[in-house]
């Protein structure tokens, strides 16, 4: 297992924009389950559902790099309710082994079902 590919992964949620009057979440853009990396390599993210459980957003969801490695992981967020949804913010990523591990800068609004994401222009 190579530490680089999931944070690479992670990181490629920059492709996500922050919007002008980001205090309005419903405005982000709908954050699709699977989408190519920006961060470089090809990576393609999938299967990238999170949901709310207790006080947390989680999901898994694998990186596989153009050579077909796929690397499985996991990523949690600190679920906080606002503007009749979940925020989820604080996000810390895994490898399911336990190989590799990091932060995201990413945010993810669940409303209604429906999942949107944005990485604040502070973070990128």
């Amino acid at each position: 297992m190579i530490a680089r590919p999931p944070a690479l992964a992670l990181l490629a949620l920059c492709m996500l924009t922050y919007p002008v009057g980001a205090g309005t979440y419903e405005s982000w853009p709908v954050l699709p389950p699977d989408f190519p990396s920006t961060g470089g390599g090809d990576i393609m993210i999938r299967n990238y559902r999170p949901i709310v459980i207790g006080g947390i957003c989680a999901t898994p969801f694998t990186a596989t790099e153009p050579n077909g490695t796929i690397h499985r992981n996991v990523v949690e967020f600190e679920a906080v309710p606002v503007a009749g949804g979940v925020l989820c913010r604080n996000g810390r990523w895994r490898a399911e082994n336990g190989q590799a591990s990091g932060t995201t800068p990413l945010q993810v609004f669940i409303k209604n079902g429906i999942v949107r994401g944005t990485v604040p222009p502070d973070a990128k």
